[in-house]
C-alpha cells in the first residue's frame, strides 16, 4: 500500500462493490419506478478490477445472478462508459462450450433461454447479442415455443424486439437465420394453463 495514499485499499474496495452491485452487464431490463434496483452477485475464480478503466474482470467458471437472470461463462468483462452506462461481454475458452443466459418472467410464465459462443450487453440500449452459433428460445410453461437461430442473434429487453443475421457461424446448418414460431393464441392458452394451475395449486 502506497504511504502517501493510506486509504486506497479502502477506496479501491468501495469502487469494486459499487461495480459489482450497480453492473448491468447482461442483465435484466431497468425495474419499474419504485422498484429497488436487484442486487448482482458473482461468482468466479479469479477477479481483476482496474480502478482507472473502470473495468473488471471476472475468469473461471462465471456465474452472475442479477434479479431474475443468470449469466454462465468462462470470462465476463463489464465496464462503464462515461455517460455511466455499464456494458459487458461474456465469452467461452472452449468453442465446444456456450455463453448462456436464462432470463425469467414469471408473470407470464416465460422464460428466455440464449446462447452463443460470445455474449454482449449494451447498458445504454438494453440490448443483449449473442454472437455466433447463436440461438434464443422462449418458453411458456415449461414448453419452447419461439426459436431463433443465426450467427448472431440480438434482443432488446426494453421493446421485446429481436433481430437475427446469418453468417458462416450460423447455428442452422444452412448458415442462415431460422425462426419457428407457434402461434400466439397457444402461448397464451399455456400461460393461461399454468396460471390456473398456479391458482388451484
Amino acid at each position: 500500500m502506497n504511504p502517501r495514499h493510506p486509504d486506497r485499499f479502502s477506496l479501491w474496495l468501495s469502487a469494486l462493490l459499487l461495480t459489482v452491485v450497480s453492473a448491468g452487464a447482461m442483465a435484466q431490463s431497468s425495474s419499474e419506478p419504485g422498484q429497488e434496483e436487484p442486487d448482482t452477485l458473482i461468482l468466479s475464480d479469479t477477479l481483476n478490477y482496474n480502478d482507472e478503466t473502470k473495468e473488471s474482470t471476472f475468469t473461471g467458471n462465471v456465474i452472475m445472478t442479477r434479479g431474475l437472470l443468470t449469466l454462465h461463462s468462462d470470462t465476463l468483462v463489464m465496464r462503464e462508459d462515461a455517460e455511466g452506462f455499464q456494458h459487458g461481454e461474456a465469452t467461452v475458452a472452449d468453442p465446444a462450450k456456450r455463453v448462456k443466459i436464462r432470463q425469467e418472467n414469471p408473470e407470464n410464465f416465460e422464460v428466455i433461454e440464449a446462447e452463443g459462443l460470445r455474449g454482449v450487453y449494451d447498458g445504454k440500449t438494453e440490448a443483449i447479442e449473442m454472437i455466433g452459433q447463436a440461438i434464443v428460445v422462449k418458453y411458456v410453461c415449461g414448453k419452447p415455443f419461439d426459436t431463433i437461430r443465426g450467427e448472431r442473434v440480438k434482443y432488446n429487453q426494453a421493446t421485446n424486439v429481436y433481430q437475427a443475421f446469418a453468417g458462416p457461424q450460423s447455428s442452422d446448418r444452412g448458415g442462415r437465420v431460422r425462426s419457428l414460431a407457434k402461434p400466439g393464441a397457444q402461448a397464451e392458452a399455456a400461460a393461461a394453463a399454468c396460471r390456473a394451475k398456479s391458482n388451484n395449486g
